[in-house]
């Protein structure tokens, strides 16, 4: 249970930072769990695009996806196919709300970051 997942596949860590940084330094497993990550992420986003004809807007939240700026671009670039410009100096942030796509992008791609405590306070307040 402890053991699987990204730490099962990079043999390093659950943690895309450590799993990153050895991707960095050359570790072959961790570069896999890395890029089954971005393939998982792309099956998922492809499948909402199909069940919804299409799409105005993606975007990144949550730890992953407000903080490292590799994964999300290799993530984007995965889906250029919709019609997606994006600013790669912009994709370089971490924690910050932004639109990353251009202008003249088809689809709109932003970061929005998310307060995951306020919302668990918020929902238990909501049940008592």
């Amino acid at each position: 249970n402890k053991e699987s997942g990204m730490f099962g596949i990079s043999g390093v860590s659950n943690d895309n930072r450590d799993i990153g940084a050895a991707a960095d330094n050359g570790n072959e497993r961790a570069k896999l769990a890395i890029e089954m990550q971005r393939y998982q992420v792309l099956k998922f986003v492809g499948s909402y695009v199909a069940a919804m004809n299409g799409v105005d807007a993606i975007v990144f939240t949550g730890g992953i996806g407000e903080n490292d700026a590799y994964i999300r671009g290799e993530i984007i670039k995965g889906l250029t196919y919709l019609g997606i410009e994006f600013d790669e100096e912009k994709n370089k942030l971490r924690g910050e709300e932004a639109i990353l796509s251009t202008p003249s992008s088809k689809v709109t791609v932003c970061v929005i970051p998310t307060d995951e405590e306020w919302m668990i306070a918020s929902d238990t307040q909501a049940l008592i």
